[in-house]
Protein backbone atom coordinates (compact mmCIF):
# COMPACT_ATOMS: atom_id res chain seq x y z
CA UNK A 1 0.00 0.00 0.00
CA UNK A 2 1.28 3.46 -0.92
CA UNK A 3 0.03 6.60 0.74
CA UNK A 4 -0.65 9.90 -1.06
CA UNK A 5 2.52 11.27 0.53
CA UNK A 6 4.66 8.42 -0.83
CA UNK A 7 3.32 8.81 -4.36
CA UNK A 8 3.70 12.61 -4.12
CA UNK A 9 7.36 12.08 -3.35
CA UNK A 10 7.66 9.79 -6.37
CA UNK A 11 6.06 12.44 -8.61
CA UNK A 12 8.40 15.07 -7.20
CA UNK A 13 11.42 12.90 -8.02
CA UNK A 14 10.11 12.53 -11.56
CA UNK A 15 10.01 16.33 -11.91
CA UNK A 16 13.79 16.32 -11.50
CA UNK A 17 14.08 14.19 -14.67
CA UNK A 18 14.55 16.20 -17.87
CA UNK A 19 12.96 13.35 -19.82
CA UNK A 20 9.77 13.34 -17.75
CA UNK A 21 9.49 17.15 -17.83
CA UNK A 22 9.79 17.21 -21.61
CA UNK A 23 7.32 14.36 -22.11
CA UNK A 24 4.70 15.65 -19.73
CA UNK A 25 4.96 19.42 -20.20
CA UNK A 26 5.28 19.45 -23.97
CA UNK A 27 2.57 16.95 -24.84
CA UNK A 28 4.90 14.08 -25.68
CA UNK A 29 3.34 11.82 -23.05
CA UNK A 30 -0.21 10.48 -22.94
CA UNK A 31 -2.37 11.49 -20.03
CA UNK A 32 -3.40 10.43 -17.49
CA UNK A 33 -0.42 9.24 -15.48
CA UNK A 34 -1.56 6.04 -13.77
CA UNK A 35 0.09 5.35 -10.41
CA UNK A 36 -0.45 2.00 -8.70
CA UNK A 37 -1.57 2.51 -5.10
CA UNK A 38 -1.46 -1.16 -4.12
CA UNK A 39 -4.10 -3.17 -2.28
CA UNK A 40 -3.73 -4.36 1.31
CA UNK A 41 -3.12 -8.07 1.52
CA UNK A 42 -5.51 -10.37 3.33
CA UNK A 43 -3.13 -10.53 6.31
CA UNK A 44 -2.75 -6.74 6.38
CA UNK A 45 -6.49 -6.25 6.19
CA UNK A 46 -7.05 -8.71 9.05
CA UNK A 47 -4.12 -7.93 11.36
CA UNK A 48 -3.53 -4.20 10.80
CA UNK A 49 -7.07 -2.97 10.45
CA UNK A 50 -6.31 0.42 12.05
CA UNK A 51 -3.57 1.14 9.53
CA UNK A 52 -5.75 -0.06 6.65
CA UNK A 53 -8.61 2.20 7.73
CA UNK A 54 -6.21 5.16 7.95
CA UNK A 55 -4.91 4.29 4.48
CA UNK A 56 -8.42 4.19 3.01
CA UNK A 57 -9.33 7.47 4.71
CA UNK A 58 -6.23 9.24 3.37
CA UNK A 59 -7.24 8.36 -0.18
CA UNK A 60 -10.88 9.36 0.39
CA UNK A 61 -9.57 12.80 1.38
CA UNK A 62 -7.29 13.13 -1.67
CA UNK A 63 -8.57 16.04 -3.78
CA UNK A 64 -6.01 16.07 -6.62
CA UNK A 65 -6.56 13.96 -9.73
CA UNK A 66 -8.85 10.98 -9.80
CA UNK A 67 -8.86 7.81 -7.68
CA UNK A 68 -9.93 4.51 -9.19
CA UNK A 69 -11.67 2.37 -6.55
CA UNK A 70 -12.33 -1.37 -6.74
CA UNK A 71 -14.54 -3.56 -4.57
CA UNK A 72 -12.35 -6.28 -3.08
CA UNK A 73 -13.59 -9.27 -1.12
CA UNK A 74 -11.69 -10.29 2.02
CA UNK A 75 -12.39 -13.49 3.99
CA UNK A 76 -12.32 -11.52 7.23
CA UNK A 77 -14.86 -8.99 5.94
CA UNK A 78 -18.59 -9.59 5.74
CA UNK A 79 -18.91 -7.65 2.48
CA UNK A 80 -16.64 -6.33 -0.32
CA UNK A 81 -14.45 -3.38 0.66
CA UNK A 82 -13.97 -0.38 -1.63
CA UNK A 83 -10.17 -0.18 -2.11
CA UNK A 84 -8.17 2.58 -3.93
CA UNK A 85 -6.35 0.92 -6.83
CA UNK A 86 -4.86 3.69 -8.97
CA UNK A 87 -4.21 7.41 -8.75
CA UNK A 88 -4.81 9.15 -12.09
CA UNK A 89 -3.04 12.47 -12.72
CA UNK A 90 -4.69 14.05 -15.74
CA UNK A 91 -2.64 17.17 -16.61
CA UNK A 92 0.70 18.95 -16.04
CA UNK A 93 -0.87 21.29 -13.49
CA UNK A 94 -2.24 18.30 -11.56
CA UNK A 95 1.19 16.66 -11.67
CA UNK A 96 2.77 19.74 -10.13
CA UNK A 97 0.01 20.09 -7.54
CA UNK A 98 0.36 16.41 -6.63
CA UNK A 99 4.08 16.88 -5.96
CA UNK A 100 3.14 19.10 -3.00
CA UNK A 101 6.47 20.90 -3.29
CA UNK A 102 6.73 24.71 -3.23
CA UNK A 103 9.98 24.74 -5.21
CA UNK A 104 8.45 22.64 -8.00
CA UNK A 105 5.33 24.82 -8.04
CA UNK A 106 7.50 27.92 -8.41
CA UNK A 107 9.57 26.35 -11.19
CA UNK A 108 6.39 25.32 -13.03
CA UNK A 109 4.97 28.84 -12.73
CA UNK A 110 8.17 30.42 -14.05
CA UNK A 111 8.52 27.90 -16.86
CA UNK A 112 4.88 28.41 -17.87
CA UNK A 113 5.46 32.15 -18.16
CA UNK A 114 8.53 31.57 -20.31
CA UNK A 115 7.19 29.00 -22.77
CA UNK A 116 4.03 30.99 -23.46
CA UNK A 117 6.08 33.97 -24.61
CA UNK A 118 8.91 32.47 -26.66
CA UNK A 119 9.24 30.55 -29.90
CA UNK A 120 8.15 26.88 -29.60
CA UNK A 121 11.52 26.07 -31.17
CA UNK A 122 13.17 26.70 -27.78
CA UNK A 123 10.65 24.95 -25.53
CA UNK A 124 12.43 21.59 -25.28
CA UNK A 125 15.78 23.19 -24.48
CA UNK A 126 14.41 25.28 -21.63
CA UNK A 127 12.19 22.53 -20.24
CA UNK A 128 15.11 20.10 -20.16
CA UNK A 129 17.82 22.50 -18.95
CA UNK A 130 16.55 24.37 -15.91
CA UNK A 131 19.97 25.89 -15.23
CA UNK A 132 19.45 28.20 -18.20
CA UNK A 133 16.61 30.08 -16.47
CA UNK A 134 16.40 29.17 -12.77
CA UNK A 135 18.50 32.10 -11.54
CA UNK A 136 17.33 34.77 -13.97
CA UNK A 137 14.22 36.96 -14.23
CA UNK A 138 11.61 35.70 -16.69
CA UNK A 139 11.92 38.85 -18.79
CA UNK A 140 15.63 38.17 -19.34
CA UNK A 141 15.05 34.66 -20.67
CA UNK A 142 12.29 35.94 -22.94
CA UNK A 143 14.64 38.65 -24.17
CA UNK A 144 17.38 36.05 -24.78
CA UNK A 145 14.96 34.08 -26.96
CA UNK A 146 14.02 37.22 -28.88
CA UNK A 147 17.66 38.12 -29.43
CA UNK A 148 18.54 34.56 -30.50
CA UNK A 149 15.85 34.74 -33.18
CA UNK A 150 17.27 38.00 -34.53
CA UNK A 151 20.98 37.19 -34.52
CA UNK A 152 22.35 36.18 -37.90
CA UNK A 153 25.74 34.69 -38.91
CA UNK A 154 28.29 37.42 -39.61
CA UNK A 155 25.97 40.30 -38.73
CA UNK A 156 28.60 42.09 -36.59
CA UNK A 157 30.82 42.51 -39.68
CA UNK A 158 33.96 42.98 -37.61
CA UNK A 159 32.44 45.25 -34.97
CA UNK A 160 32.60 44.35 -31.25
CA UNK A 161 29.68 42.57 -29.59
CA UNK A 162 28.69 45.75 -27.77
CA UNK A 163 28.04 47.49 -31.08
CA UNK A 164 25.11 45.15 -31.83
CA UNK A 165 21.71 46.48 -30.76
CA UNK A 166 18.65 44.20 -30.81
CA UNK A 167 15.42 43.72 -28.83
CA UNK A 168 16.14 46.69 -26.51
CA UNK A 169 19.17 44.92 -25.03
CA UNK A 170 21.90 46.92 -23.31
CA UNK A 171 25.50 46.93 -24.48
CA UNK A 172 26.56 44.15 -22.08
CA UNK A 173 23.67 41.79 -22.87
CA UNK A 174 25.48 39.50 -25.31
CA UNK A 175 28.45 39.15 -22.96
CA UNK A 176 26.31 38.67 -19.86
CA UNK A 177 24.08 35.92 -21.29
CA UNK A 178 26.60 34.42 -23.67
CA UNK A 179 26.12 30.78 -22.56
CA UNK A 180 22.34 30.90 -22.79
CA UNK A 181 22.43 32.59 -26.20
CA UNK A 182 24.86 30.02 -27.60
CA UNK A 183 22.53 27.22 -26.43
CA UNK A 184 19.55 28.90 -28.07
CA UNK A 185 21.43 29.58 -31.29
CA UNK A 186 22.51 25.96 -31.55
CA UNK A 187 18.87 24.88 -31.30
CA UNK A 188 17.88 27.39 -33.95
CA UNK A 189 20.63 26.48 -36.39
CA UNK A 190 20.72 22.78 -35.49
CA UNK A 191 17.02 21.84 -35.66
CA UNK A 192 17.85 18.15 -36.09
CA UNK A 193 20.21 18.00 -33.10
CA UNK A 194 19.14 16.33 -29.86
CA UNK A 195 18.82 18.96 -27.15
CA UNK A 196 20.27 16.80 -24.40
CA UNK A 197 23.29 15.64 -26.36
CA UNK A 198 24.13 18.13 -29.07
CA UNK A 199 26.86 16.64 -31.21
CA UNK A 200 29.19 18.37 -33.60
CA UNK A 201 27.84 19.60 -36.92
CA UNK A 202 28.74 22.09 -39.57
CA UNK A 203 26.62 24.68 -37.76
CA UNK A 204 27.78 24.00 -34.19
CA UNK A 205 28.30 27.34 -32.44
CA UNK A 206 30.84 27.63 -29.66
CA UNK A 207 31.74 31.34 -29.86
CA UNK A 208 29.48 34.35 -30.35
CA UNK A 209 32.40 36.27 -31.81
CA UNK A 210 33.02 33.65 -34.47
CA UNK A 211 29.33 33.16 -35.26
CA UNK A 212 28.64 36.90 -35.56
CA UNK A 213 32.04 37.81 -37.05
CA UNK A 214 32.57 40.17 -34.10
CA UNK A 215 35.88 41.66 -33.04
CA UNK A 216 37.54 39.61 -30.31
CA UNK A 217 38.02 41.38 -26.98
CA UNK A 218 41.78 41.23 -27.37
CA UNK A 219 41.46 43.59 -30.37
CA UNK A 220 39.50 46.22 -28.44
CA UNK A 221 41.00 49.70 -28.61
CA UNK A 222 41.46 51.29 -25.17
CA UNK A 223 41.90 54.95 -24.37
CA UNK A 224 45.30 55.72 -22.80
CA UNK A 225 45.86 59.12 -21.17
CA UNK A 226 49.10 60.33 -19.55
CA UNK A 227 48.26 62.33 -16.44
CA UNK A 228 51.62 64.11 -16.54
CA UNK A 229 53.47 65.74 -19.41
CA UNK A 230 56.69 63.73 -19.24
CA UNK A 231 55.32 60.30 -20.31
CA UNK A 232 54.03 60.57 -23.91
CA UNK A 233 54.28 63.22 -26.61
CA UNK A 234 50.46 62.95 -26.87
CA UNK A 235 47.61 64.12 -24.71
CA UNK A 236 45.84 60.81 -25.36
CA UNK A 237 46.09 57.80 -27.64
CA UNK A 238 44.41 54.45 -28.28
CA UNK A 239 46.12 51.08 -27.98
CA UNK A 240 44.83 47.58 -28.62
CA UNK A 241 44.21 45.42 -25.57
CA UNK A 242 46.51 42.81 -27.10
CA UNK A 243 49.31 45.42 -27.24
CA UNK A 244 48.74 46.49 -23.64
CA UNK A 245 49.19 42.86 -22.58
CA UNK A 246 52.89 43.01 -23.50
CA UNK A 247 53.81 46.70 -23.78
CA UNK A 248 56.16 48.35 -21.29
CA UNK A 249 54.53 51.62 -20.29
CA UNK A 250 56.45 54.55 -18.80
CA UNK A 251 55.69 55.91 -15.35
CA UNK A 252 55.37 54.42 -11.90
CA UNK A 253 51.60 54.52 -11.43
CA UNK A 254 48.76 53.01 -13.44
CA UNK A 255 45.08 53.93 -13.07
CA UNK A 256 42.42 51.66 -14.62
CA UNK A 257 39.03 53.33 -15.15
CA UNK A 258 35.94 51.41 -16.27
CA UNK A 259 34.30 54.13 -18.39
CA UNK A 260 35.85 56.57 -20.85
CA UNK A 261 33.45 59.36 -19.87
CA UNK A 262 35.36 59.79 -16.61
CA UNK A 263 38.43 61.18 -18.36
CA UNK A 264 37.35 64.71 -17.39
CA UNK A 265 37.34 63.79 -13.69
CA UNK A 266 41.03 62.86 -13.62
CA UNK A 267 43.47 65.37 -12.09
CA UNK A 268 47.14 65.66 -13.11
CA UNK A 269 49.26 63.00 -11.39
CA UNK A 270 53.00 62.74 -11.78
CA UNK A 271 54.33 59.57 -13.49
CA UNK A 272 50.78 58.19 -13.89
CA UNK A 273 49.02 56.72 -16.92
CA UNK A 274 45.26 56.15 -17.01
CA UNK A 275 43.66 53.41 -19.16
CA UNK A 276 39.95 53.85 -19.71
CA UNK A 277 37.02 51.97 -21.24
CA UNK A 278 38.09 48.34 -20.89
CA UNK A 279 34.87 47.15 -19.26
CA UNK A 280 35.00 43.36 -18.88
CA UNK A 281 38.03 43.05 -21.15
CA UNK A 282 40.75 42.96 -18.49
CA UNK A 283 42.96 40.04 -19.52
CA UNK A 284 45.64 42.48 -20.65
CA UNK A 285 46.16 43.50 -17.01
CA UNK A 286 48.22 40.34 -16.51
CA UNK A 287 51.10 42.11 -18.27
CA UNK A 288 54.16 41.10 -16.18
CA UNK A 289 55.59 44.62 -16.42
CA UNK A 290 52.63 45.97 -14.44
CA UNK A 291 53.82 44.10 -11.35
CA UNK A 292 56.42 46.82 -10.90
CA UNK A 293 53.84 49.62 -10.86
CA UNK A 294 51.40 51.02 -8.34
CA UNK A 295 47.95 50.17 -9.75
CA UNK A 296 44.49 51.45 -8.86
CA UNK A 297 41.08 50.47 -10.23
CA UNK A 298 38.00 52.70 -10.32
CA UNK A 299 34.64 51.51 -11.65
CA UNK A 300 30.91 51.90 -11.19
CA UNK A 301 29.44 50.84 -7.87
CA UNK A 302 27.14 48.09 -9.11
CA UNK A 303 27.36 44.32 -9.28
CA UNK A 304 29.14 44.38 -12.63
CA UNK A 305 31.59 47.04 -11.46
CA UNK A 306 32.53 44.91 -8.46
CA UNK A 307 32.87 41.85 -10.68
CA UNK A 308 35.29 43.79 -12.90
CA UNK A 309 37.20 44.89 -9.79
CA UNK A 310 37.56 41.22 -8.83
CA UNK A 311 38.77 40.37 -12.35
CA UNK A 312 41.32 43.19 -12.19
CA UNK A 313 42.54 41.99 -8.80
CA UNK A 314 42.91 38.46 -10.14
CA UNK A 315 45.34 39.89 -12.69
CA UNK A 316 47.13 42.21 -10.27
CA UNK A 317 46.59 41.16 -6.67
CA UNK A 318 48.10 44.29 -5.09
CA UNK A 319 45.97 46.90 -6.83
CA UNK A 320 44.01 49.48 -4.85
CA UNK A 321 40.25 49.96 -5.29
CA UNK A 322 39.20 53.61 -5.37
CA UNK A 323 35.77 55.14 -4.76
CA UNK A 324 34.08 51.73 -4.70
CA UNK A 325 33.00 51.25 -1.08
CA UNK A 326 29.87 51.45 1.05
CA UNK A 327 30.62 54.97 2.30
CA UNK A 328 30.83 56.41 -1.23
CA UNK A 329 27.65 54.57 -2.23
CA UNK A 330 25.73 55.92 0.75
CA UNK A 331 27.14 59.42 0.34
CA UNK A 332 25.96 59.72 -3.27
CA UNK A 333 23.05 57.27 -3.28
CA UNK A 334 20.70 60.06 -4.36
CA UNK A 335 22.38 59.79 -7.79
CA UNK A 336 21.93 56.00 -7.96
CA UNK A 337 19.74 54.32 -10.59
CA UNK A 338 18.50 50.73 -11.09
CA UNK A 339 21.08 48.41 -12.61
CA UNK A 340 19.61 47.03 -15.88
CA UNK A 341 20.66 43.47 -15.06
CA UNK A 342 22.53 42.44 -11.93
CA UNK A 343 24.99 39.57 -12.22
CA UNK A 344 22.95 37.27 -9.91
CA UNK A 345 26.14 35.43 -8.97
CA UNK A 346 27.81 34.84 -5.59
CA UNK A 347 30.38 37.50 -4.63
CA UNK A 348 33.27 37.03 -7.07
CA UNK A 349 36.72 36.13 -5.85
CA UNK A 350 38.85 37.94 -4.73
CA UNK A 351 36.72 40.77 -3.34
CA UNK A 352 37.57 41.85 0.18
CA UNK A 353 35.09 41.15 2.97
CA UNK A 354 33.77 44.73 2.85
CA UNK A 355 33.49 44.66 -0.94
CA UNK A 356 31.62 41.33 -0.81
CA UNK A 357 29.19 42.82 1.73
CA UNK A 358 28.60 45.78 -0.58
CA UNK A 359 28.05 43.38 -3.48
CA UNK A 360 25.46 41.41 -1.48
CA UNK A 361 23.78 44.68 -0.49
CA UNK A 362 23.45 45.69 -4.14
CA UNK A 363 22.01 42.27 -5.00
CA UNK A 364 19.42 42.65 -2.24
CA UNK A 365 18.46 46.11 -3.51
CA UNK A 366 17.96 44.69 -7.01
CA UNK A 367 15.31 42.29 -5.69
CA UNK A 368 13.06 45.08 -4.42
CA UNK A 369 11.41 46.95 -7.27
CA UNK A 370 10.54 49.91 -5.05
CA UNK A 371 14.11 50.49 -3.83
CA UNK A 372 16.18 48.99 -6.62
CA UNK A 373 18.52 51.95 -7.06
CA UNK A 374 21.60 49.78 -6.82
CA UNK A 375 23.91 51.38 -9.40
CA UNK A 376 26.06 54.44 -8.77
CA UNK A 377 27.80 55.33 -12.01
CA UNK A 378 31.27 56.84 -11.88
CA UNK A 379 30.22 59.97 -13.72
CA UNK A 380 27.95 61.04 -10.85
CA UNK A 381 30.72 61.20 -8.26
CA UNK A 382 31.84 64.85 -8.03
CA UNK A 383 35.20 65.67 -9.59
CA UNK A 384 36.43 67.09 -6.28
CA UNK A 385 35.80 63.74 -4.56
CA UNK A 386 37.62 61.91 -7.35
CA UNK A 387 40.56 64.30 -7.19
CA UNK A 388 40.92 63.91 -3.42
CA UNK A 389 40.82 60.11 -3.66
CA UNK A 390 43.39 59.93 -6.45
CA UNK A 391 45.76 62.37 -4.76
CA UNK A 392 45.53 60.40 -1.50
CA UNK A 393 46.25 57.13 -3.33
CA UNK A 394 49.22 58.67 -5.12
CA UNK A 395 50.65 60.16 -1.91
CA UNK A 396 50.25 56.93 0.03
CA UNK A 397 51.82 54.76 -2.65
CA UNK A 398 54.74 57.14 -3.11
CA UNK A 399 55.45 57.31 0.61
CA UNK A 400 55.06 53.54 0.91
Amino acid sequence: MKSPKQLSQKLARQWQSAKYREQRLLGKSQWPIKLNIGRPSANEFKNTSIQVRAHLQSWREESIGQIQWTDVSYQSASEPVNIPDYWLITSPSEWVAACRNQTISHEFEVLSQIVTQIEPLFHSLLVRQRSLWLNYPVKIIIQCAEVAMQLQPGMAAGRPLRAISLADMDTKFLETYRKTLIKLLNVRFNPAEKIENSTSSQYQITSLEQFLDAAEDKNQWLLVIPLSDNLFPYQQLRLRASELATLKLPGSHLLIVENEQCRYHLPPLNNTIAILGAGLNLNWMSNPDFQHKQIAYWGDIDTWGLKMLAMARQAQAKLSALLMDQSIFQKYQKFAVPEPQSTREPPPHPLTEDEAELYQHLIQLSRHSTISKNRLEQEFIPAAEVKESLLNWYAQTCSG
